[in-house]
């Protein structure tokens, strides 16, 4: 019965339950496939037909009927001579064509690199990738053989260190600095896809996409970059230092330990205290001196003011440039001493003599040494 069995004509197929299968090869009993043996591709799937131990074909998706030179039952009692084992093997090798995805890549050591603004720096990168075989018989004959399972785990770690080789020499080429390699992930992963994509090829596979998800700088170099975030973020250092000093002294008030603790406690607080304050006065005078100098003085004016316009007119002008007044008071004599007065003064600045006579006769007001009133001819 084994053996009438082992003489049937073969159904070939193959449904994948697993998710990283990349390579099945269809068990037949001594690799003896008969003629006319009943081969069915699915789809996501292409059969590479080995007879004799060549490639014979590659079968995509449908149904085939295959032509070997084993026929059911009279090769078999035609190999007696070799033991029954007929010398015409024939084997179907199933490769997955879908997309093996979510493959993670990164770098095992720190990549050197050259920065513009932190000269050597270190980074690491990872990410992910997806690829699949597009070339069943370069693949079957670069990489998986006649191996009965090929899964991705076999591959995998090769394609990781060719895609951090190539990254690596992508960034580094690239001369962006460090800061911005944020905003240029999407431009790297895709310059990646094209550049690695004839090494994928050579082993009959595609590279079809790489994501670049992030890219560090080592720990100890990005607390230093935090720190100076911080510097950046609180402004004025002197300023922030002042007031961190503050609110010490002022935590220290608040402590009521006592003894000499609290005593030490005090006195280190008057010492940061009367420091602060001298340097906020430093600062204060500095910044007046600085002021001070940098505003200087506008002397005044030596101006007049217009006794008919009220305008203000320098004081050595001799008309007002507002109305046309003019500036020089006319000179009149005093009517006692002789000194000389401006005109219209009423009293003499030197022997206090009025300058204005009025008619004893009518009061009508008369000019300095007038004799007789020029109205009614009453002497003055």
């Amino acid at each position: 019965m084994k053996f009438i069995k082992s003489q049937l004509i073969e159904v070939i197929e193959w449904t994948d339950n697993t998710t990283d299968t990349m390579v099945y090869r269809f068990p037949v009993k001594g690799n003896e496939i008969k003629m006319g043996a009943q081969l069915t591709v699915r789809e996501s799937q292409v059969a590479v037909f080995v007879n004799e131990g060549q490639i014979a074909d590659v079968f995509e998706p449908g149904r085939y009927q295959l032509s070997t030179e084993n026929m059911p039952v009279l090769t078999k009692l035609k190999a007696w001579k070799y033991g029954f084992n007929s010398p015409f093997k024939a084997e179907v090798y199933f490769v997955n064509t879908k997309q093996f995805t979510n493959q993670k890549w990164g770098t095992s050591n720190p990549i050197m690199m050259r920065d513009t603004e932190f000269g050597m720096i270190r980074l690491r990168a990872f990410g992910i990738f997806a690829f699949r075989v597009n070339d069943a018989s370069t693949f079957l004959k670069e990489i998986f053989g006649t191996n009965r399972v090929f899964d991705t785990e076999s591959i995998v770690g090769q394609l990781k260190r060719s895609l951090v080789s190539g990254i690596t020499d992508l960034i580094g080429e690239s001369k962006i600095p460090a800061l911005d390699l944020a905003m240029h992930y999407n431009e790297l992963g895709e310059a990646a896809t094209d550049a690695l994509q004839p090494r994928f090829s050579n082993l009959g596979l595609q590279l079809v996409s790489l994501f670049i998800e992030n890219i560090s700088l080592p720990e100890e170099v990005e607390k230093v970059m935090d720190k100076r975030t911080s510097m950046g973020v609180l402004g004025n250092m002197q300023q922030y230092t002042q007031y961190q000093a503050a609110e010490a002294i002022r935590d220290a008030a608040q402590n009521e330990g006592g003894g000499l603790a609290g005593a030490g406690v005090g006195l280190g607080a008057g010492a940061g205290l009367g420091q602060v304050m001298a340097q906020a006065m430093s600062q204060n005078m500095q910044v007046g001196n600085n002021q001070s100098q940098s505003q200087p003085s506008k002397p005044q004016a030596d101006t007049t003011t217009c006794s008919k316009c009220n305008s203000q007119v320098p004081r050595e002008a001799k008309f007002c440039s507002s109305c046309g007044n003019t500036m020089v008071s006319p000179k009149t004599s005093c009517v006692s001493c002789g000194h000389e007065l401006t005109e219209g003064a009423k009293f003499c600045s030197d022997c206090g003599s009025a300058q204005e006579l009025k008619c004893s006769g009518c009061g009508k007001d008369l000019k300095p040494n007038t004799k007789f009133c020029p109205e009614c001819g009453t002497k003055a």
